[in-house]
């Protein structure tokens, strides 16, 4: 079976260093997706405004190689137990596909570039190329007392982040939130532990650079 894209996303991250683990993470995050030109029609997404959530079925567009591993080192066990690529999310698998589940803020129909949806809490890559879009369904997709493998045994504490003011103030005032909370996040691997490294990371146009000590997060520069 061969599948194309039906549309891209458009968001606020230039490459996949920072991006949120999961989808939902940072609910300020604002991304668009832009139907490509075959799929720009307004039927097609008739009825989707009366979901609050969609799924996005999506590629890892940025992780394709040759052949593929049974094994894989999850980054929030630090990098260094392997469990079975299928145990995971991880993004390099047989298929590079990945699933997300995302607020749908709004169905913009009639938009110059055909139908656009705005969501919210993606965990995409500008750009990254979508190749289905279904609704989330409460009753049949939130499954009550459903086990989470490995992920339940895994501390998902919070950075406290310091950003000077004159930093903050170089991010457009929509954006300021979910910068701040993607940085909450932590976005370095687990492993890594320097004090003294200095991270980059490119969001929204501007590169952030940043250290981190025991669980306080500082941002030294913001500039595009």
């Amino acid at each position: 079976m061969e599948i194309t894209p039906i549309a891209y996303i458009r968001s606020d991250f230039q490459e996949k260093f920072g991006i949120p683990r999961q989808s939902g993470l940072v609910e300020a995050l604002r991304a668009e997706v832009v139907f490509a030109p075959e799929y720009r029609v307004p039927e097609a997404v008739r009825g989707l405004e009366d979901f609050s959530h969609i799924w996005l079925i999506w590629e890892f567009s940025q992780a394709r190689r040759e052949g593929w591993s049974p094994t894989v080192r999850p980054p929030r066990l630090g990098g260094n137990r392997r469990l079975g690529v299928f145990a995971t999310r991880a993004p390099f698998r047989p298929n590079a596909l990945g699933l997300s589940a995302v607020r749908l803020e709004a169905v913009e129909p009639d938009a110059p570039r055909g139908p656009v949806l705005h969501v919210s809490g993606a965990d995409l890559l500008d750009g990254t190329p979508i190749y289905d879009i279904k609704p989330y369904i409460p009753y049949a997709d939130a499954i009550p007392g459903a086990s989470g493998g490995f992920t339940d045994r895994v501390d998902r504490l919070l950075l406290a982040v310091d950003c000077p003011p004159d930093l903050l103030e170089r991010v457009p005032t929509e954006k300021r939130e979910a910068l701040l909370a993607v940085l909450a996040q932590d976005p370095r691997p687990s492993y890594q532990e320097d004090p003294d490294r200095v991270y980059g990371m490119a969001f929204a146009g501007l590169q952030v650079r940043f250290t981190v000590g025991g669980n306080m997060l500082t941002v030294r520069e913001i500039e595009k």
